[in-house]
């Protein structure tokens, strides 16, 4: 999965990711529930929906709250978690709706916010 990590990415929703599939992305969420194996988690959206995560290894720490997740989606709609990062919301709760509404933003109009990589010689 290193290879992900190295690859332009599309910021998406749970509704969107049908559209992405075998394709990497980057999905932020709210922590709903985890699988008891830790190998899978569950994000909501800034719509409520929700996006499944996989794991190559089982967790091995605690999560909570704001997670942002790098992947690849699969042919179920998932997403295998190539890394996770979370937010920290100590003193700014993070506003997944407005998020949300950038995201749809970032999609309507791709010609203003590109996703690939420009290489100058």
């Amino acid at each position: 999965m290193v290879e992900v990590m190295e690859l332009p990415r599309s910021r998406v929703n749970a509704s969107m990711l049908a559209q992405f599939i075998d394709r990497p992305v980057c999905f932020v969420g709210r922590l709903e529930k985890i699988h008891p194996t830790g190998k899978m988690f569950i994000l909501s959206d800034g719509e409520g929906k929700n996006g499944t995560i996989e794991l190559m290894e089982p967790l091995d720490e605690e999560i909570s709250g704001i997670v942002e997740v790098v992947g690849r989606v699969t042919a179920k709609a998932t997403i295998m978690c190539a890394s996770y990062v979370q937010f920290k919301e100590d003193n700014h709760p993070f506003d997944l709706g407005l998020y949300n509404e950038a995201l749809k933003i970032t999609h309507e109009f791709p010609q203003f916010f590109p996703l690939g990589v420009v290489q100058y010689d």
